[in-house]
C-alpha cells in the first residue's frame, strides 16, 4: 500500500479549504483517509498564521514510515524545514507554444531528413573489375 500525504478539498463552491490528509495513493483525491495532518486555506494572506496548519510530529512519524508527500505538500514541508524541496527547471516553459511546436516540427524533419555523407578527402578511383587480386601479386 503507496501513502500519499496529499491534500483533500473540503468547504464551499468558490471557497476552497484542503485538509492536509494521510491517504492511500488509489483513494479518489476528496474520498477516504487515513489520518488528517492539517489545513491549508488558500483564501488568507501569506502572512496569516492560520493559513496553512501542520502538526509537524504527525508529518515526522507518517515520512518515517514511508509516506511521500505531494508536490503542494512537499513545499509546505521546505517551508517549515522537514524536507528539502529540490527546484525544478523547465527551460520550455518560457517559450511560447506556437514556438515551441515550430521548433519541434523543425527537430522531427531534421531527423528524418537523410544525413550527407561525410566528405573524404579524395576519393580513390575504383578498380576494373579485371584487377590483379588481392595479394598484391601480378596477375600473369
Amino acid at each position: 500500500m503507496s501513502l500519499k500525504i496529499r491534500l483533500a478539498r473540503a468547504g464551499t463552491k468558490k471557497r476552497p479549504v484542503y485538509h492536509i490528509v494521510i491517504a492511500d495513493s488509489r483513494a479518489p483525491r476528496d474520498g477516504r483517509f487515513i489520518e488528517r495532518l492539517g489545513h491549508f486555506n488558500p483564501l488568507l494572506p501569506k502572512d496569516k498564521t492560520q493559513r496553512l496548519n501542520l502538526d509537524l510530529d504527525k508529518v515526522k512519524a507518517w515520512l518515517a514510515k514511508g509516506a511521500r508527500p505531494t508536490d503542494r505538500v512537499l513545499r509546505f514541508l521546505d517551508q517549515a524545514g522537514v524536507m528539502k524541496r529540490e527546484k525544478r527547471n523547465n527551460p520550455t516553459r518560457a517559450v511560447p507554444r506556437k514556438e515551441r511546436k515550430a521548433q519541434a516540427e523543425e527537430a522531427a524533419k531534421a531527423a528524418a531528413a537523410p544525413k550527407p555523407a561525410a566528405p573524404a578527402a579524395a576519393p580513390a578511383a575504383a578498380p576494373p573489375t579485371d584487377a590483379a587480386p588481392a595479394g598484391g601479386a601480378p596477375a600473369s
